[in-house]
């Protein structure tokens, strides 16, 4: 038997394996669970919409969904938390790619999900708004789990909801406090979206700051 004659079943047990290595990296990230919390805000948010909590267009209109769009955003960033640590880092090149799918994936479905709980009502800013929001949270989710860990990722959503809240009360501006920004303003968006292509690139390359060895 020739090296010719072998690759065939090696090609075949590497799929499945290929297959396994995924299912055990969403299993290791809580990435059913996340799912299922995500669908939670997008129905507290339709639940908020259907009954009027949200009303008219102004400042105090955005601050329940910029809440719920947070909350989205923390959940995404305490994915990124290893349970294995160091042991993770080892098992090879494929890990990086698994932790980019798993970022893109979450936050791709949020967005969706809590697009799809506006529907048919109206939510202030749109969804234009709504992806903006949610893109740029979870970057800072990213960044807060890369520089904190994935446990305290949390602390980077909740300290810029706090910095936004003010912003959207005093109606001051900056495209860097992007959800007190109009829906089109395209200097908010580049911010948002730097912040999460720098989060996605922090925590595709080096992960959740979760070890005591960091």
């Amino acid at each position: 038997m020739t090296a010719a004659d072998l690759r065939p079943g090696v090609a075949g047990r590497s799929w499945p394996a290929g297959l396994r290595l995924v299912r055990l990296h969403l299993a290791g990230r809580q990435v059913p669970g996340a799912l299922a919390a995500l669908a939670g805000c997008a129905v507290l948010l339709r639940c908020a919409l259907h009954w009027h909590w949200i009303q008219g267009s102004g400042p105090s209109a955005q601050q329940l969904p910029l809440l719920i769009e947070s909350a989205a955003a923390m959940i995404i960033a305490v994915t990124t938390r290893s349970p294995f640590g160091e042991v993770e880092r080892a098992t090879g090149r494929w890990l990086p790619w698994l932790r980019l799918g798993t970022t893109l994936a979450l936050t791709a479905a949020a967005a969706g999900m809590l697009a799809a709980g506006t529907v048919p009502a109206h939510l202030p800013g749109g969804d234009l708004a709504l992806l903006r929001n949610v893109a740029g949270l979870v970057g800072v989710g990213l960044l807060s789990a890369a520089v904190l860990g994935g446990h305290l990722s949390w602390v980077g959503p909740v300290g810029y909801l706090g910095l936004a809240e003010v912003a959207l009360t005093s109606a001051r501006t900056t495209p860097w406090i992007w959800p007190a920004c109009p829906p089109h303003d395209h200097a908010a968006a580049l911010c948002a979206t730097l912040a999460f292509t720098a989060g996605t690139l922090a925590i595709t390359w080096r992960g959740a700051r979760d070890t005591t060895h960091e």
